[in-house]
């Protein structure tokens, strides 16, 4: 741990993972100082009250006590006692001949028999204990992930994401960046371990798409939390804040399938001595920007004051607990199986929304939701080779996600009877110059109302990249994908010979099929989550008619059946604690 010292009566000062050297100006005096009475100068009575502060930093409790302790100093043994260490040889000595036990040296020399020996004479033995575990390292860390990507299609255009289901192939994301900060300290009074997490995320449109003044930014706060871990318990941690709260992910697909939450709450987390096991609990806040949360209207202030004034009619915010237990069963050197049980609980307050018509309000009734989910995933333990099978229904208030509400509600104006189920697989092997990622899932949706309509849906995606890899820092990966959605209900056209019109009634499907090429650079080595790496993307596109119909007209998706996306694209992720 960093040692506090005062900063005017030290030349210069160490900061955890650099350093920094200045040293603090005296401040000579002279003829012409200014002088207290009795002959003592400014310089002086300066460093005077550098010295008092120094002392009372060091005398106060709680800096004292966050201070590394010494280690305690070796006594001195009394006369005729062997010094405490000089038994840990022998303890680390072989077997000695059976003879010995009678006092016969295998030498042929005599040897007295311990117990022969008086107690006072014997050397003390003294257990050695176990070398703990080194703590936890303190200090500021920063990290981050993110994406920055410039990209044309084939006419020189904006490069665009071309998936038509809910979550498509990474490569054709926009630019996104993910910043953390963290401060880390191991408390040695306590033996716990706290870390404060601030993460700031900057989506795009970037400058360079959006540089009207006054300047604008898409930026949200994602992490604001404070952890601490083994106060009072080992394998114990609560934390309270705003937090990224989530699980394994769908690597190639960029999605958390089963736990994938951001509430402002907190949880607590136990995990056994074996580290094989956790259960983790928490509960959380949020309300969306949406008229299904808040609703303002103005209103005239209140005794009669002149002007208006905002009032929130209804303002209702939705509360998320989950409860998720792990299990790790070992199998083989390093290999095993992770198996996951998880589940959640939605819950929202009734309220009172003012209709279009003055004076008059609808009551909004309790809703509520819930999930249920599960994880088996066997891993190896060499080389991220890993396989992850997700299985999650969601239903009622739960299936429209953490931030979505039901557009089409049930005839009770609730959420009652939406459902969503969805299957997640995702899996990475590697070996030698080979790597092989794939990734895919299925969905099915269907909201509130009793028609089927356009809302609900069937949908699925499946992603397959092998890399090839011509150096420990390069390569080149080609990418597939088929991706396809069927949709209920279609209304009927007001021109049944328009482009892309169906009969009333019918439902809607469309398909595309994707290929990529991609040449990529690894300054990290080998390895397919390897990072920072950059690529050069070309991804060529096919869309059925149906895909086109699901653009609205004029957008030049609507009208190509063939499209291209082509550029540059680095990706990072630097962790920032490296204890957590």
């Amino acid at each position: 741990m960093n040692s506090i010292v005062n900063p005017c009566c030290h030349p210069g000062h160490d900061v955890h993972r650099g350093t920094r050297r200045g040293a603090c100006s005296t401040g000579g005096a002279s003829a012409s100082s200014t002088r207290f009475a009795g002959g003592r100068s400014w310089a002086s009575a300066r460093n005077l009250v550098c010295a008092l502060l120094g002392a009372a930093l060091c005398a106060s409790p709680a800096v004292a006590n966050g201070q590394p302790q010494p280690a305690p100093a070796t006594p001195t043994p009394p006369p005729g006692q062997a010094p405490a260490d000089a038994a840990a040889p022998a303890a680390a000595e072989p077997a000695k001949d059976p003879a010995q036990d009678v006092g016969v040296a295998s030498a042929g020399t005599v040897e007295i028999p311990a117990a022969a020996v008086a107690p006072s004479q014997q050397p003390v033995q003294k257990e050695e204990p176990s070398t703990p575990p080194p703590p936890a390292e303190s200090g500021f860390f920063f990290g981050g992930v993110g994406r920055a990507v410039a990209a044309t299609d084939g006419e020189l255009g904006p490069g665009r994401d071309a998936d038509i289901v809910w979550r498509g192939s990474r490569l054709d994301e926009s630019t996104y960046v993910q910043l953390d900060l963290e401060r880390q300290d191991y408390w040695e009074s306590t033996g716990a371990t706290t870390r404060v997490a601030v993460r700031l995320v900057v989506d795009a449109p970037v400058l360079h798409y959006n540089n009207a003044r006054p300047w604008n930014i898409n930026m949200s706060l994602r992490n604001a939390f404070v952890e601490e871990r083994d106060l009072g318990t080992k394998g114990l941690s609560v934390w309270i804040g705003s937090r990224l709260y989530r699980g394994d992910n769908s690597e190639l697909l960029d999605f958390w399938p089963l736990d994938w939450l951001n509430t402002l709450g907190g949880g607590v987390r136990y995990e056994l001595p074996s580290k094989r096991t956790y259960v983790a609990a928490h509960a959380g806040i949020s309300r969306p920007l949406s008229p299904y949360y808040l609703q303002s209207v103005d209103r005239a202030p209140a005794l009669n004051q002149p002007g208006m004034t905002t009032v929130n009619v209804l303002d209702r915010q939705r509360l998320i607990t989950s409860l998720k237990a792990s299990h790790t069963v070992p199998v083989g050197e390093k290999g095993g199986v992770k198996g996951v049980l998880y589940g959640e609980l939605h819950q929202m307050p009734s309220g009172t929304r003012e209709t279009a018509e003055a004076g008059v309000v609808e009551r909004l009734p309790r809703d509520s939701g819930y999930v249920i989910g599960a994880q088996v995933s066997p891993f190896t333990g060499v080389n991220n080779g890993h396989l992850h099978l997700f299985l999650r229904y969601a239903g009622d208030l739960a299936a429209h996600g953490e931030f979505g509400s039901p557009s089409q509600p049930a005839p009770d104006g609730t959420a009652t009877g939406a459902h969503e189920l969805m299957f997640t697989m995702s899996a990475n092997y590697e070996t030698g110059p080979l790597g092989l990622m794939a990734s895919g899932y299925v969905r099915s949706f269907r909201n509130a109302s009793e028609t089927f309509d356009f809302a609900d849906l069937d949908e699925g995606i499946l992603v397959v990249r092998p890399h090839y890899y011509l150096a420990d820092w390069g390569g080149i990966a080609v990418e597939g994908s088929y991706q396809a959605q069927r949709r209920g209900r279609v209304p009927a056209p007001a021109d049944p010979a328009a482009p892309g019109a169906h009969p009333a009634a019918s439902h809607h499907s469309g398909s595309m099929v994707r290929f990529g090429l991609v040449p990529f650079l690894n300054a990290a080595g080998k390895g397919d989550f390897k990072r920072p790496q950059f690529r050069f993307i070309w991804l060529v596109s096919r869309r059925d008619e149906g895909a086109k119909a699901l653009y609205p007209r004029d957008d030049v998706f609507s009208q190509r059946t063939w499209e291209h996306f082509i550029g540059l694209n680095v990706e990072w992720n630097i962790k920032a604690s490296p204890a957590f």
